[in-house]
């Protein structure tokens, strides 16, 4: 459930999101409403993860879009090669298991409305649309600008474009595996 493969070029990485996204949205879309919006023991609501989903990619959409010098100028150049998917997996993987502090992209808490199916809705839709922004941006990158220039992530520091690509595909996999998992109680 939600296999990402471990693309490395720009076009199977924006393939592989669509495909994840199809997945985790007919997924979601099969949780009952109420459930939707209800922590996991303590945990996270799949509302919340969704929510922090789309909060995560948004910035990479808007980094995609800027200007490459803008870029380069503001978080420099990326030197040799880019890690693969499975270097940046286990890199995020490691990191997490020394634990992290606030989180920028956590979702803010808010009350649940009496007909949660129009917020549940406009959670879907902003995430959806995120992915598929996400996913044409990576259209607009030739193979070696994936490699070229660096973005800043808060937990691994500086990735190439490609690793931070790597990196929004196994996040999106592994937040939705935690919902599966916590759903039955594994």
């Amino acid at each position: 459930m939600f296999d990402t493969g471990e693309p490395a070029g720009g076009a199977e990485i924006a393939q592989a999101l669509r495909a994840l996204h199809v997945e985790s949205a007919a997924f979601l879309d099969g949780i009952p409403t109420a459930e939707f919006f209800e922590s996991q023991a303590t945990k996270w609501s799949p509302a919340e993860h969704a929510l922090h989903l789309h909060k995560s990619v948004r910035p990479l959409v808007m980094a995609l879009a800027l200007p490459r010098l803008l870029l380069r100028l503001r978080f420099g150049a990326h030197r040799g090669a880019s890690r693969t998917f499975s270097e940046v997996r286990d890199a995020y993987r490691a990191r997490l298991a020394l634990g992290y502090g606030t989180n920028p992209y956590a979702p803010r808490p808010r009350d649940i409305p009496a007909d949660a199916n129009p917020w549940r809705r406009d959670i879907m839709h902003q995430w959806t649309e995120s992915v598929d922004a996400l996913a044409a941006g990576i259209g607009r990158w030739n193979e070696p600008a994936l490699d070229r220039y660096r973005l800043p992530h808060p937990l691994l520091g500086a990735l190439s474009v490609r690793e931070m690509l790597q990196f929004t595909l196994y996040h999106n996999a592994h937040h939705l595996r935690l919902v599966a998992a916590r759903r039955t109680g594994e």
